[in-house]
């Protein structure tokens, strides 16, 4: 049988652009332009994935969420460094105008179409595919995707310092009046005047208010059984990126509240 490296299709991809979003979490931003072609084709939540060779001959692989929404032949990256990784390393070492190969784009973590009012939840680095699909739904050079739809972003980080994208969510939220930003902080220190805790408590006030408002009642009732699962529609989706300890929280409280399997999509980092 042939080598599977020898058969995939591999892009070349140059870094435009570097910048260190957090010393303290180590955490990066790197731009890239796909060399070869005018346009990068990907819906905004899938990844890519880096293929090297080590210092031992040995191929790596190593899947990243996209960062950004498509944009012509350029995609963003965001990415901690981790001691002893391979990729997380290689990657933020990299000099501007470096060059390296690239598999994809991949992956099924998209947002369902008719768009719904959303809750996009992260913590970490757990943002990147979700800031593809803010961009999408909120383009700065075209028009509004979002359909007038309550778009919630809930990040939730350890420390002030690891809040990654701030001033452009924040700069969003003040200029669409239906895109909410949502920053909490598990270990705040006392001068922080943000929300505090983990972002399952704030996800639930945002479904109980939005229920209050539109008059619904909680748990919401189960959906007719005679509906094939392909053809349900909802009214509301979350969007859940990060950890699987955090993706499992939110679930379970979602799920307390009467919602379908099919209103949650996930993507776990580990």
């Amino acid at each position: 049988m042939p080598d599977p490296a020898q058969i995939r299709q591999l892009h070349t991809a140059r870094l435009t652009r570097k910048q260190c979003l957090s010393e303290a979490a180590q955490c990066y931003h790197l731009e890239f332009v796909v060399e070869g072609t005018q346009e990068f084709s990907f819906t905004p939540g899938q990844f890519i994935s880096v293929v090297a060779n080590d210092a031992r001959g040995k191929l790596e692989t190593r899947a990243y969420s996209i960062a950004s929404a498509p944009h012509a032949n350029r995609f963003d990256l965001c990415l901690n460094r981790v001691e002893g990784g391979y990729f997380s390393n290689l990657l933020p070492d990299l000099a501007v105008g470096t060059a390296l190969q690239i598999e994809g784009p991949l992956g099924f973590f998209t947002l369902r179409e008719p768009v719904t009012d959303s809750i996009l939840v992260a913590t970490g680095t757990g943002v990147a595919p979700l800031r593809g699909f803010v961009q999408w739904l909120f383009p700065a050079d075209g028009p509004d995707r979002s359909s007038g739809k309550d778009i919630w972003l809930v990040y939730g980080t350890r420390n002030e310092s690891e809040n990654y994208y701030r001033e452009e969510f924040e700069a969003l939220a003040e200029r669409h009046d239906n895109f909410h930003y949502r920053i909490t902080l598990s270990r705040a220190p006392e001068s922080w005047i943000g929300l505090r805790g983990y972002v399952q408590d704030h996800v639930a006030e945002i479904v109980e208010d939005r229920a209050a408002r539109l008059g619904q009642t909680l748990p919401a009732p189960r959906p007719d059984p005679a509906i094939p699962p392909n053809q349900l529609r909802f009214d509301i989706c979350a969007y859940i990126c990060g950890l699987n300890e955090m993706v499992s929280a939110v679930r379970e409280r979602l799920a307390g509240f009467g919602w379908h399997r099919k209103q949650i999509v996930t993507e776990r980092y580990d």
